[in-house]
């Protein structure tokens, strides 16, 4: 097993973690007790904080957390084993994709429209589409539930791509991370402009999309942007912090 971080390192990881499934639930990004978030703890990315099985979102405290090795092929042999698609798509993940220090896969109502879609491409349509302009992997090969043979598809689809959101046709989302908060900031920019372009449709109105030099311009200018994230995240958690403070317990 790989070396992991000391143990006040892991309850940050925690505390970051169970703060983004509370905030996913209010923002109505779960499905049931389904879906599942995780982050790496130690410099292999092998070793993985994730939500345990059949546990809703907005319940979910620090302590609760499974820790796992992606490389452990007894998992869910084990006691308190995760559910089976969260490992046979988290454990994929971290095992081949060192990059992916926290991984978020939701089945969120408006990008799981835009992978319904036989054009699943998410368009400049905006500055908050921009920033994902030519940087999604667009996937159309559903092939069942994310057990571990889908898991491995999807993970080398990542795996061979410097991308961090995987749009899966006919499933869900799946947004990648340096943290906990690049992640979650990222899911939430990558919901909103979904929505933004699925009412823009609705619309049945001609689309005012970007050009191509000023999308690409934007999005640069996004991955300059550094504060966003951290400043927003750290907010949602204040926000927790005075309203459901057993998040971190």
């Amino acid at each position: 097993m790989a070396e992991i971080l000391n143990t006040a390192s892991i309850q940050s990881f925690r505390t970051d973690l169970a703060a983004a499934f509370r905030w996913a639930a209010r923002l109505n990004y779960h499905e049931a007790v389904a879906n599942h978030f995780s982050v790496a703890v130690n410099q292999d990315g092998s070793q993985f904080l994730i939500n345990p099985n059949q546990r809703h979102f907005a319940l979910i405290k620090a302590s609760d957390l499974l820790l796992l090795d992606a490389n452990d092929a007894d998992t869910l042999h084990q006691p308190n084993a995760p559910d089976p698609t969260a490992w046979g798509l988290h454990g994929a993940i971290h095992r081949h994709c060192p990059r992916a220090r926290c991984v978020l896969h939701t089945h969120s109502t408006f990008s799981t429209v835009l992978a319904c879609l036989k054009d699943p491409r998410l368009p400049p349509i905006d500055q908050n589409a921009a920033q994902f302009y030519n940087r999604v992997v667009y996937d159309n090969a559903f092939d069942g539930m994310a057990f571990i043979d889908e898991g491995e598809r999807y993970a080398a689809l990542l795996k061979d791509s410097d991308k961090n959101v995987l749009l899966m046709g006919n499933h869900g989302l799946v947004i990648l991370g340096e943290t906990v908060a690049d992640a979650f900031n990222r899911l939430f920019y990558f919901e909103r402009s979904a929505e933004t372009y699925i009412r823009a449709l609705q619309t049945g109105m001609e689309l005012n999309l970007l050009s191509d030099e000023v999308a690409e311009k934007t999005a640069v200018q996004w991955q300059d942007y550094q504060q966003s994230a951290e400043a927003h995240f750290a907010q949602l958690k204040v926000i927790l912090e005075q309203q459901e403070p057993d998040y971190r317990l």
